[in-house]
């Protein structure tokens, strides 16, 4: 498991992007804020929780280099690093 911080804009076509990206992977993807945790893959997830704070990111697969190289953009801090 890879967890890390994200940060997403909350215009429309930057989630749109990020939905994008992670759903050409095969790796389960939740994102979490405060209580909430949405599908990473779903765009009407993601806009119903908080894009104004940095969102915690799992990805259930410790082999996913190349979707982080991918969204390395979005990422302000890997969690799993500091563990």
């Amino acid at each position: 498991m890879t967890v890390m911080m994200i940060r997403l804009a909350m215009k429309t076509d930057d989630v749109k992007k990020f939905v994008d990206i992670v759903g050409r992977y095969p790796y389960d993807i939740d994102l979490r804020s405060g209580r909430y945790v949405v599908d990473a893959k779903s765009l009407l997830g993601i806009f119903s929780i908080d894009l104004s704070k940095p969102i915690t990111m799992t990805i259930y697969s410790d082999n996913c280099n190349d979707l982080l190289e991918e969204i390395r953009p979005y990422i302000i801090r890997d969690e799993s690093a500091e563990a």
